[in-house]
């Protein structure tokens, strides 16, 4: 997949608490607080640019995990990347995603 410049817009949601500390696709143990993300096709470590729609909030986030597996869902952000760019009580926001160099 061709990195530089893939954008890619639709719907983000966090992960649920009980995968903390639990192996990620690439094998770190993944953590709420860092700032990491799940997507189904971009490369392990790409770093990401993920803009809320509604209210132009960013948060970069790299990717280390695959999903998310359901319809229109773009990116799985951590607890801690999902709440700087929205309210955890949305649970899923509209964004746009940037691979960053």
């Amino acid at each position: 997949m061709r990195q530089g410049g893939y954008t890619e817009s639709g719907k983000a949601s966090f992960y649920a608490m009980k995968f903390q500390s639990r192996k990620t696709a690439n094998g770190e143990h993944f953590n709420q607080q860092a700032n990491t993300a799940a997507h189904k096709k971009l490369p392990f470590g790409t770093k990401v640019k993920v803009t809320n729609i509604k209210n132009g909030k960013s948060v970069i986030v790299r990717i280390n995990d695959r999903g998310p597996f359901i319809a229109g869902r773009v990116i799985d952000l951590s607890r801690s990347a999902f709440s700087r760019i929205g309210h955890l009580d949305r649970g899923i926001l509209d964004v746009r995603i940037r691979v960053i160099q």
